[in-house]
């Protein structure tokens, strides 16, 4: 029973009155009144704190953010070997960039935890009115770690498409710093190259603007913006396979193995192997070769702009 009451003592339910100190109940509301009212001023005198915090600092923020971005101009170009540190140079870039982010990420799917860490930031540079445009390959539509990602953030106001092949991974910031992924060293991790200098980033950027000009929208993008209707939505989706089937005939015209194709394309070679069957079923083709034949004779464009073959290289690393 005294265990009970210390508790009820310690909540303000009871207390005790007249000249015998008779335990009595008190009211809950008045209770909770009482209970809330050091815990209210304590907020209060905390949230001063920060606004005074806040006053003393962001003028000298803004100072340091001008300085560190003409510091990073300067440089030119920067070598970031660890993966941590390259997470927290751009976790950095994202708090300064102002104007705009543009973003080229190959593959499939990206890695759910990856996506999870970045909604927020991504977020936030939206809410202060800098624009954000990412471009995946095709066969990110069907990852849900992508598809919840580029729901959220497209509700908050980015652009998401995606294309059949990019080239490799890179973010640039304002059209001002680039970062471009280092080539992988076995037993090493992989960093980053931060480059600043105007011609290289005015390069890379012009090179996002044109792989943006020939995407599609990922279809959440557009149909929570309102822009598409369900009919529309379809058009999109057979449009990107449309795409990814050309893909495909271009890289095996070009002589490139399956494995290469599929690291390029940002999928699984399994996956790749029923994209074949479904092509070589639709052309009624027996081989690879007949396929490739018979797509020539119908006139399917297996030739870049320029008129030659896609090269027979390998990939770029992806970093992680």
């Amino acid at each position: 029973m005294s265990i009970a009451l210390d508790d009820l003592s310690r909540l303000g339910l009871v207390h005790r009155a007249g000249e015998d100190e008779v335990w009595t109940p008190v009211d809950p509301t008045v209770a909770e009144v009482t209970a809330r009212a050091p815990l209210e001023r304590e907020i209060r005198e905390r949230q001063l704190e920060l606004s005074r915090l806040h006053a003393r600092l962001r003028p000298v923020a803004a100072l340091y953010a001008e300085h560190s971005r003409s510091e990073r101009r300067a440089e030119r170009l920067r070598q970031v070997d660890s993966a941590a540190d390259v997470r927290r140079e751009l976790s950095a870039m994202t708090r300064m960039c102002t104007e705009e982010m543009v973003s080229i990420q190959p593959g499939g799917g990206r890695n759910p935890n990856t996506l999870h860490g970045i909604v927020e930031e991504s977020v936030a540079m939206l809410e202060r009115g800098v624009r954000v445009r990412t471009l995946y390959q095709h066969t990110a539509r069907a990852s849900l770690a992508t598809q919840t990602y580029v729901r959220a953030v497209s509700a908050a106001g980015a652009r998401i498409r995606t294309t059949a092949e990019v080239f490799d991974r890179v973010i640039i910031f304002d059209r001002e710093t680039a970062f471009v992924p280092q080539s992988r060293v076995e037993g090493r991790p992989q960093g980053a190259s931060i480059v600043t200098d105007p011609t290289v980033v005015g390069f890379l950027y012009r090179m996002f603007e044109t792989l943006w000009r020939s995407g599609r929208p990922f279809d959440l993008d557009e149909v929570i913006a309102g822009r598409l209707t369900e009919q529309d939505e379809s058009a999109q989706d057979r449009l990107a396979a449309d795409d990814l089937r050309l893909a495909i005939l271009r890289l095996m015209a070009a002589g490139l193995k399956d494995d290469v194709i599929a690291r390029r394309l940002g999928m699984a070679p399994r996956t790749l192997r029923r994209h074949l069957r479904d092509i070589t079923g639709e052309l009624r083709a027996e081989s690879r070769f007949q396929a490739g034949y018979r797509a020539w004779r119908l006139g399917l464009p297996l030739e870049d702009e320029a008129g030659e073959p896609e090269p027979a290289d390998g990939t770029l690393p992806e970093p992680e």
